[in-house]
């Protein structure tokens, strides 16, 4: 074997754990909240996992930054709730979760994520 498939060889290696690591093996750390979390809308959402208890209301404060379009609403399927997200501007969602679980929640047009954990 040759120096050049030893090369070939070890690149392929670190681009499959570098690949596994990204992907699946990251993993968020959630932000704890009991009555309200603010949330920036600036790329993505910040924090991007939230934990809260179950059976408790708690407010979401989406704030946006962000002029992207994509961003301009909010969608939390699970809880039935979308929400339009002007520019600079805080709007508050309430919700009261009644079941443990990991629910997402996401731009209008699904590309961009969060995870909200009842626990």
């Amino acid at each position: 074997m040759g120096s050049d498939e030893t090369i070939v060889i070890i690149a392929s290696a670190f681009g499959v754990v570098f690949t596994y690591w990204f992907f699946l093996a990251k993993k968020d750390k959630a932000v704890e909240a009991s009555d309200s979390i603010d949330i920036v809308v600036e790329g993505g959402y910040a924090p991007e996992v939230i934990a809260i208890p179950k059976g408790k209301k708690i407010t979401l404060n989406f704030l946006r930054t962000d002029p992207t379009a994509c961003l301009e609403d909010v969608v939390l399927g699970d809880f039935n709730i979308r929400r339009h997200l002007p520019l600079n501007e805080k709007v508050a969602v309430e919700l009261t979760p009644k079941h443990s679980g990991e629910f997402v929640y996401t731009c209008g047009m699904g590309m961009y994520h969060g995870k909200i954990i009842v626990k």
